[in-house]
């Protein structure tokens, strides 16, 4: 499956703003998502999941509450809707996925199979 994110931009603090993450392929489905983001010089972190059966989801403890995460299969898409935006949310944001993983599996970016291009994100003070 192939995977691009959009929807990336420039927000004030307070802000909202929705990525998308559109996939290729039928079986989308199938698979688990998972958002990731990586800040200039820090290592890749886990954001939000859910599981292929959209069932479960997982959010860091840094955007719960603040953020949701969805699907729509008959798109073939994913989102993180993002709510009250911090600058410590300013990175590069990626979508990833995993055939048949749950939300916990999808929370760890080593076990992601495919990913997708990154979309920044940069929240002004």
């Amino acid at each position: 499956v192939q995977l691009q994110a959009s929807g990336g931009g420039l927000v004030q603090a307070g802000g909202s703003l929705r990525l998308s993450c559109a996939a290729s392929g039928r079986t989308f489905s199938r698979y688990g998502v998972g958002w990731f983001r990586q800040a200039p010089g820090k290592e890749r972190e886990f954001v939000a999941a859910f599981g292929w059966s959209g069932g479960d989801t997982v959010y860091a403890d840094s955007v719960k509450g603040r953020f949701t995460i969805s699907r729509d299969n008959a798109r073939n898409t994913a989102y993180l809707q993002m709510y009250k935006l911090i600058p410590e949310d300013t990175a590069v944001y990626y979508c990833a996925a995993t055939f048949s993983a749950d939300a916990q599996t999808m929370s760890v970016p080593t076990t992601a199979r495919y990913w997708g291009k990154g979309t920044q994100v940069t929240v002004s003070s």
